[in-house]
């Protein structure tokens, strides 16, 4: 299968000589234990990084629907995965299902996203297609082939997905399957070190990679400023965003975004805060 692995910006080297975020805390709040190396990318430039998980990824609530779609993958054409959640629980439930990746011999796989492209290759496969902008309006515009009657697998998230996508392919003939791979949920605690900072007014920087990180932070910042509002809480903070629509929620939830990503990637967002924060 033929690839087209868009390149990640470089960070410069001279980066870790200048540790451009000396004396900058960041709240750091993607998913546990998805955050390790995106935090430690940002410790090694100088930063003190606070950790606040907001999202906790679990299987489905029913997986009747994703094993009836592995159960009948000849019928389809594409797969396509957005996130390294969707591979890595649809491979682990594939194999469950006593099967491997020669049963996507005849299908062919699209990806948005870097990590997702690696994540993918290291099931031993590399994608069909990566649309040349790591969000998934770019993949409806760039699709390789006419969309009219293609049979498409979308194993997805089980709620709170964005529907574009979906309604995009459709509109331009596709039929649709979508499947809930797993699912997204709002942690019930908060670690003390983050609302101990957020309450002291000690947080510089707040990084959100996604919509529902900044919708379930806010969820979690209502209990830790209890009568204020969060966008008052947080006006001299700097709300880093990974892209568009992440800091279009972050505009709706929060009242600003500071440092929006040129490339929808963590590294492109560890550029975005360090370039501002030396204009700053």
């Amino acid at each position: 299968m033929p690839t087209n692995l868009p390149q990640s910006p470089t960070l410069p080297f001279s980066l870790n000589s200048q540790l451009p975020l000396v004396g900058k805390t960041i709240l750091v709040t993607r998913a546990a234990g998805q955050s390790s190396q995106f935090s430690q990318r940002l410790v090694e430039i100088g930063a003190t990084v606070i950790q606040m998980p907001t999202l906790e990824i679990a299987p489905p609530s029913s997986w009747d629907a994703l094993d009836n779609a592995i159960a009948n993958l000849s019928d389809f054409q594409w797969l396509i995965l957005t996130s390294s959640n969707a591979v890595n629980y649809f491979f682990e439930r594939l194999i469950a299902q006593g099967q491997d990746i020669r049963a996507l011999a005849r299908v062919k796989i699209a990806v948005v996203g870097e990590k997702t492209a690696q994540s993918l290759k290291q099931r031993c496969l590399q994608a069909d297609f990566i649309p040349p902008n790591f969000v998934a309006d770019s993949l409806v515009e760039n699709f390789p082939e006419e969309l009219t009657g293609k049979k498409i697998l979308f194993p997805r998230v089980e709620n709170g997905g964005r529907e574009v996508l979906v309604r995009e392919l459709t509109a331009k003939g596709a039929k649709v399957i979508e499947v809930a791979a797993y699912q997204s949920c709002c942690p019930t605690t908060i670690p003390p070190s983050a609302e101990l900072a957020l309450q002291g007014g000690t947080v510089d920087i707040i990084t959100f990679a996604s919509s529902k990180t900044v919708r379930f932070f806010c969820q979690l910042a209502e209990r830790i400023f209890a009568e204020s509002s969060v966008a008052s809480c947080l006006e001299g903070v700097c709300i880093a965003s990974i892209g568009p629509q992440t800091s279009s929620d972050c505009i709706s939830l929060i009242g600003h975004v500071d440092v929006e990503a040129e490339e929808y990637t963590l590294d492109g967002l560890t550029l975005a805060i360090v370039n501002w924060t030396r204009n700053s």
